[in-house]
């Protein structure tokens, strides 16, 4: 059990060979550590048959399983989906930051997203991929098959974060192309204008749409523990301060404050599940929040 648990930890997921890898061992990880506090009573099931309904095409059944069971189930095929995920990844430069002994946040967003894409297409949900910066870079439609997996894996992989960010933007862009409901998944830093970005998150909602938004911090970014003099560079326009961390860091951590206790008062006033990340955490946070809120929409 423990050599599986150890996939939950971003240091190690950080040295596998390739995205496909990460997300297999992920997934596995998490399920094997489900039975745990505080997951206990939850299970995953990846089925590859449903029971038989009136309609359905006898030439369908599986007379295996009913040699087992003695009840009806017809084997699902690949292209059969449950639900429709997409998943939105944030891969503006901010995301690119890390502090010393951490993976850049676009690192630990990705492997998320590569986790719960293949979590989704193992239970026979159709999931698709959104990457953006200041525009919409990638868009690939919701689909479940293990193939179409391979390929939103690929683009994972190879992601490489560039130009400003302009979430509130890209995020009413991606809303207005969403023409089946379903759930959707964002994992950004959120550093935009937070009254823009939580009026995108409205219009999901408004269009019928489930979400979930995953807000990915560095640990630094949360507590401003820079002790002596430091250099502060924008990632994003490359603009430079020097100062003294310890004398603004009170000042800091009560904007941060500010700033994540209103996207997390406006999420649950609009019935929006908001999760707070930093890239120190274990991926079971992510992938328990997504596993909790699917079993309340089935």
């Amino acid at each position: 059990m423990e050599q599986s648990l150890k996939y939950l930890k971003p240091e190690v997921v950080a040295q596998l060979a390739n995205m496909e890898l990460r997300a297999r061992l992920v997934v596995e990880g998490f399920i094997t550590g489900l039975h745990k506090s505080p997951y206990h009573g939850f299970s995953v099931e990846f089925t590859e048959h449903r029971q038989y309904m009136p309609g359905d095409e006898i030439k369908h059944i599986d007379w295996k399983a009913y040699g087992k069971t003695d009840k009806y189930f017809i084997k699902q095929f690949e292209e059969e989906t449950n639900l429709k995920s997409y998943i939105i990844l944030d891969a503006s430069k901010s995301m690119d930051y890390s502090s010393n002994g951490h993976l850049r946040k676009v690192e630990y967003a990705s492997y998320i997203a590569a986790a719960l894409s293949y979590l989704m297409v193992e239970q026979r949900d159709a999931v698709g991929l959104t990457i953006y910066d200041e525009r919409v870079r990638t868009s690939l439609p919701p689909r479940a098959t293990k193939s179409y997996l391979k390929q939103l894996l690929k683009e994972l992989e190879n992601l490489k974060p560039s130009n400003k960010t302009s979430t509130a933007d890209s995020l009413h862009y991606v809303a207005e192309q969403i023409k089946r409901r379903g759930l959707v998944i964002i994992l950004s830093d959120l550093f935009d204008d937070p009254a823009k970005v939580t009026t995108a998150f409205k219009h999901f909602r408004h269009k019928g749409n489930e979400v979930i938004v995953m807000q990915v911090l560095d640990p630094m970014e949360r507590s401003f523990a820079f002790g002596t003099d430091a250099v502060f560079r924008d990632m994003e326009t490359k603009e430079e301060l020097t100062t003294q961390p310890w004398h603004i860091q009170k000042a800091y951590q009560q904007s941060m404050k500010e700033f994540l206790d209103f996207y997390k008062k406006e999420c649950r006033e609009n019935n929006i599940d908001y999760v707070l990340l930093d890239t120190s955490m274990p991926f079971d946070k992510a992938l328990f929040e997504y596993l909790n809120k699917r079993k309340r929409i089935q």
